[in-house]
């Protein structure tokens, strides 16, 4: 199940702001990246994962990431129903999204950039990497901004 499966708490002070994610726990992560969208025409999608799971944190400006449940990894129905959460660096929430599903994203606003935390390292998840048509399951355009 796809969730936010941490909330950041903030600390703000005359030294400035403090982020903590003292319930993220870093157990399982073997690695991680950054994606930064320097426009909000670029689409990354679809990305599917048999066994990966991935986490997503904004760390400026915002994201619509999309999930959708994967059915057939080989050849997937075009009738899924994906969903998507709108996340701005202000949220402080780190989005999981576990093995099963298929992910991507677009910046809200330019220059935005997210960090991923992945549950695989690089040459494990080059085997469980599955690319679907950016145009299947939701109309990127069209979606509801923050």
């Amino acid at each position: 199940m796809v969730n936010l499966s941490s909330e950041g708490i903030s600390f703000i002070d005359d030294r400035g702001k403090l982020v903590a994610f003292n319930d993220f726990s870093l157990e399982k992560i073997k690695r991680m990246y950054q994606i930064e969208h320097s426009d909000t025409s670029i689409i990354r999608a679809w990305q599917g994962h048999r066994v990966e799971s991935k986490w997503f944190y904004v760390i400026s400006g915002s994201f619509t990431i999309g999930y959708v449940k994967i059915d057939d990894f080989i050849t997937p129905s075009e009738k899924l129903i994906a969903n998507y959460k709108n996340i701005s660096v202000n949220d402080n929430k780190v989005l999981h999204i576990p093995a099963g599903y298929a992910n991507g994203l677009k910046a809200i606003e330019p220059q935005s950039k997210l960090i991923i935390f992945s549950d695989l390292s690089l040459e494990e998840a080059k085997e469980d990497n599955y690319k679907f048509d950016s145009n299947l399951w939701l109309d990127w355009d069209d979606l509801k901004s923050i």
